[in-house]
C-alpha cells in the first residue's frame, strides 16, 4: 500500500450500481455493521488504524459512502472494501438475461434482481467466521463470534463499535484461550494457524491470485474445501466459488434430485454437478437458489 496521502476527516463517495441493487436493510448477527435510521454503519482498520465508514441509499438508486479515518488513503480503502462487500460493482445484467428463465432460481431472479451475496469487507474476518461456523447450527457460530469480538475486537472509542480480530492478535492466542469461546479444539489450532501465516506474510488474502493463497491454507487440518469457498465468495468477491458443502445446498439437491424427499441429502459432487451450468456465477446461483427454497442464511 502507498503511504498515506495526509490527514482528512471526511471521505464521500456516490456511485451508481452496475446494475440493480438495494442496500440491505438489517444488521449483521455479530453485531459489526450496524442498520441505523437507513444507513449501514461499520467500522474498519487499515494499516491498524481506525476507519469508520458509513453507506446509504439515496432515492435517485445511487449509493453513497462516506468514511472518517486518520488519512486520505485508509479512508478511500475503507470506502472500496464496503463497496465490495455489498457488491455495489457488480454487474449482474448478463446473470440475470441469461437466468430469469431458470426453472430452479428463476423466479427469485426476476422478483429480487437486488440480490447479492452479503459479503465481509476483510478477507481474513471472512476466513475466521468461516472457521467458527463449520458443521454447528448458525446461531451457535454467532455467539462465539461475538465473543470472539468482545475479546480481541478493536474499539472505537467515539461510536464504540468494534472490528473483527485482526490476526495479530489471534495468532498469539493459546488454543484454551479460544477454546472458553466455544470453539473446538481443532478449529482454535486452524485459527491461531491461519492467523500467523498471515502475520508472517506466507498467506496474503488481498492478493488477485486468491488460488496461492488457498493452496497454503488447505494444508492447515481443519482448513477445507467449504472453508475456503465461504472465504472466497464472501471475502473476496469470488462469485464462481460454491460452498457446495453447505448442509443448506445438501438438502436443497437431495430434495430436488430425488422427487421431494426431504430425507435425501446430496453428495457434495451432486451439488456442483448442479451448479456447474450458472459458471461463472455458481456462487450468487446458489444465494438466489437457497432464496427460492425459502432458505435464509447468514453466510451465504
Amino acid at each position: 500500500m502507498s503511504a498515506p496521502a495526509g490527514p482528512a476527516s471526511e471521505l464521500r463517495v456516490e456511485v451508481e450500481p452496475a446494475s440493480t441493487y438495494r442496500l440491505p436493510h438489517r444488521s449483521t448477527m455479530d453485531g459489526l455493521t450496524r442498520w441505523r435510521d437507513g444507513v449501514l454503519h461499520r467500522l474498519l482498520h487499515v494499516d491498524g488504524d481506525p476507519v469508520r465508514v458509513r453507506v446509504a441509499q439515496l432515492s435517485s438508486g445511487r449509493v453513497l459512502l462516506g468514511a472518517q479515518a486518520a488519512y486520505a488513503e485508509h479512508a478511500r480503502v475503507g470506502v472500496e472494501r464496503l463497496r465490495r462487500a455489498l457488491g455495489v460493482d457488480h454487474d449482474l445484467s448478463e446473470f440475470h438475461r441469461r437466468f430469469a428463465g431458470d426453472p430452479l432460481i428463476g423466479p427469485a431472479v426476476r422478483s429480487q434482481p437486488w440480490l447479492r451475496v452479503r459479503g465481509r469487507p476483510d478477507p481474513f474476518e471472512a476466513l475466521v467466521w468461516a472457521v467458527t461456523e463449520q458443521l454447528i447450527e448458525y446461531e451457535r457460530a454467532v455467539r462465539i463470534q461475538r465473543r470472539l469480538i468482545a475479546a480481541f475486537g478493536r474499539r472505537c472509542p467515539q461510536t464504540g463499535m468494534r472490528d473483527a480480530p485482526p490476526p495479530s492478535v489471534l495468532a498469539a492466542q493459546a488454543p484454551a484461550r479460544l477454546q472458553s469461546f466455544d470453539l473446538s479444539a481443532g478449529r482454535s489450532l486452524a485459527v491461531i494457524r491461519a492467523a500467523r501465516e498471515v502475520v508472517r506474510g506466507r498467506v496474503d488474502l488481498d492478493d488477485p491470485d486468491h488460488e496461492r493463497g488457498w493452496r497454503r491454507l488447505r494444508a492447515i487440518p481443519g482448513i477445507g474445501a467449504w472453508t475456503i469457498e465461504v472465504l472466497a465468495l464472501t471475502g473476496q468477491g469470488r462469485l464462481d466459488q460454491l460452498p457446495a458443502g453447505d448442509l443448506g445446498f445438501l438438502k436443497l439437491v437431495g430434495r430436488l434430485t430425488s422427487g421431494g424427499d426431504r430425507r435425501h441429502r446430496a453428495t457434495e459432487q451432486d451439488v456442483r454437478e448442479l451448479f456447474e451450468p450458472y459458471r461463472p456465477w455458481q456462487g450468487l446461483a446458489g444465494v438466489y437458489a437457497l432464496r427460492s427454497a425459502g432458505v435464509v442464511k447468514g453466510a451465504v
